[in-house]
């Protein structure tokens, strides 16, 4: 009998940890149950491992496990399997078990999705909201790299004094203004990147174009991320409409509506529309900066067990993002102390499980052993995803004592005022942080005081195993 043949796709919305984790297991799982599996991932350096249409036509089934566009139209005609990139990671033996069983849905691509220029907004069988989280991320994947390398660089300019990019200052300094101007315009391009990817997610390249200058009006206008997603999902059901309306256009036209009408009247279209959303969305969005800035002043302790519950919680995935990318909103606004919290959160996790293994190194296995010294790394560079495979073994438990580390961590950094102007980077970013040492200590107490609790979590585990070991044996003798 022939081995089952089977091609996935992968990727998340920061395309780093989880990407590769949902690969790795649909690879183990593969191995186990004796399937030949082909994985492509949609990783922030681009797609790897590329599915070519022989590798589609041969398959028996296809998995995509992604929170993120991977080109789902390309498989129209085949068993599809399609989830989040969590149940890539958790539930990868179910997964190929339902395309050998056979009960994997046949994939009917939309007519749109036969013509790479005139692609509109699909659903591949799953949810609506799995859908509009599916766009939502792929904006942020793309965001992030302009939020973290103009960030960091706005950062780095205020090693030279906080006011050295200010030609009027007596502090001023050239290199700080080249770094301070250089990373202000890469993050002046979040929101308009945001919006253009969400579009482009819903309508491929005419709705990137459209969502770009809604961006645009909404960052200028001060309607700020809020604003931009707004455009995003706007402009690209704007042009699903107008593909729509111009479906009986013929075929010799579809070069035209590409080039020409779609971008003409989406840009106009959405001119008008943002120019009369742009003064409530700042209403908005300014009121959301002014709640979240009182609310810290007021009471940091539960503003920082709100956010170590969020950045913990899922590790990276949605409701993680919703407080980093709030976070880093604010941080364009020039908010630096709400980031220093999520940070802190991030941080936390990875270190809580390095630290566990570190003190209660009997109750961990070696391979265990291994991923807690890599986590130190991990962690110290704020890749919260460093925690997953310890979370994913008991969820329940683990990650409660996660939730509860990163809001000590959160708490701490709030009640001490600390400020981190760069949004990503981890312990690198120390030499621009306002109270650098006091928020190395909050993140230590938050980790520490995890691990106490994981370390003791894994030791009444290894004791009720040994327990029932024992058990075990006096029945059998």
């Amino acid at each position: 009998m022939a081995s089952i043949k089977i091609v996935a796709a992968t990727g998340c919305p920061t395309g780093i940890a989880h990407t590769f984790m949902a690969e790795e297991a649909l690879k183990q799982a593969a191995k186990k149950l004796g399937v030949d599996i082909k994985v492509e991932t949609h990783g922030q350096v681009g797609v790897e491992n590329e599915l070519t249409k022989k590798d589609i036509a041969v398959a028996d089934g296809v998995i995509i496990a992604a929170d993120k566009d991977v080109n789902t139209g390309r498989f129209a005609g085949k068993p599809v399997v399609e989830v989040s990139v969590a149940k890539g990671i958790h539930e990868a033996e179910n997964l190929i078990q339902t395309i050998i069983d056979g009960k994997a849905t046949v994939y009917k691509a939309k007519k749109s999705e036969s013509n790479d220029e005139d692609e509109s907004a699909k659903s591949s069988g799953g949810s609506i909201a799995h859908a509009i989280y599916k766009h939502l991320m792929n904006g942020v994947s793309h965001m992030l790299p302009f939020v973290v390398g103009g960030g960091v660089l706005i950062a780095i300019s205020f090693l030279f004094g906080i006011h050295s990019a200010n030609p009027d200052h007596e502090s001023f300094n050239e290199t700080a203004k080249f770094l301070n101007d250089t990373g202000g315009l890469a993050f002046s391009l979040m929101v308009p990147v945001l919006a253009a990817f969400i579009a482009e997610s819903i309508a491929k390249r005419p709705g990137m174009v459209v969502g770009f200058i809604g961006g645009l009006i909404a960052s200028d206008g001060g309607a700020g991320f809020l604003g931009g997603i707004a455009a995003g999902f706007l402009a690209g059901y704007t042009i699903v409409l107008l593909s729509k309306l111009l479906d009986r256009m013929p075929k010799s036209l579809n070069g035209l509506k590409s080039i020409f009408l779609y971008p003409v009247i989406g840009i106009l279209l959405i001119g008008a529309v943002m120019t009369l959303l742009v003064e409530p969305m700042t209403a908005i969005n300014e009121g959301m900066k002014t709640f979240l800035g009182n609310f810290q002043d007021a009471n940091p302790i539960l503003l920082g067990l709100v956010v170590g519950s969020m950045s913990a919680f899922d590790m990276g995935g949605p409701v993680n993002k919703a407080a980093y990318v709030t976070g880093t909103a604010l941080l364009g606004e020039g908010n630096y102390f709400f980031m220093a919290g999520v940070s802190a959160a991030c941080i936390t996790p990875p270190l809580i499980t390095a630290f566990a293994t570190v003190f209660f190194k009997k109750y961990f296995n070696q391979a265990e052993r291994n991923s807690g010294g890599v986590n130190f790394i991990l962690g110290a560079t704020h890749i919260t995803e460093g925690a997953i495979p310890f979370a994913a073994k008991n969820p329940i438990v683990v990650i409660p004592i996660l939730m509860v580390g990163s809001s000590i961590s959160a708490i701490l950094t709030y009640i001490m005022k600390v400020q981190v102007p760069a949004p990503h980077g981890g312990f690198l970013v120390l030499p621009v942080v306002t109270g650098a040492l006091q928020w190395v200590f909050a993140i230590l107490m938050g980790s520490l005081v995890g691990a106490v609790m994981y370390g003791f979590y894994k030791k009444h585990q290894h004791n009720k195993d040994k327990q029932k070991g024992d058990n075990d044996e006096q029945q059998v003798a």
